[in-house]
């Protein structure tokens, strides 16, 4: 009787944890998913560089799109916003770009910045 009960114990314990791995699991499944603005940024990155660097034909950007910590509008620190970040090579050369969008009800992917930095050492 007290061997059933340890065994139903260790069961339930077993159950108990299994539930908790896949919540933790399908948070993480959340967190890979695209965020807000992530087609446009998208569409935005190859324009960015084409514009710095003129038209060329070696342009390619990457298809993920990394949601970064949202800082806060210098002007209205009661306004969030969020800053996406997509990557992006010509040739050989790789470059990190970051929009800045204002994403509420009524102004959806708001874009309010941007920016354009070669990855490498100098």
């Amino acid at each position: 009787m007290r061997n059933s009960r340890v065994i139903a114990g260790d069961m339930n314990f077993i159950a108990r944890f299994c539930i908790l791995l896949s919540m933790i699991a399908s948070g993480f499944v959340c967190l890979g998913a695209d965020p807000a603005c992530a087609a446009d940024a998208l569409s935005r990155a190859k324009q960015l560089l084409t514009f710095h660097f003129g038209p060329d034909d070696r342009i390619a950007v990457e298809n993920t799109v990394k949601h970064l910590p949202s800082i806060r509008n210098p002007a209205s620190p009661a306004q969030k916003l969020d800053v996406l970040e997509v990557w992006g090579n010509i040739y050989k050369e790789r470059y990190r770009m970051r929009f800045i969008y204002y994403n509420s009800r009524p102004t959806s992917c708001l874009l309010v910045g941007q920016e354009v930095l070669e990855y490498g050492r100098f």
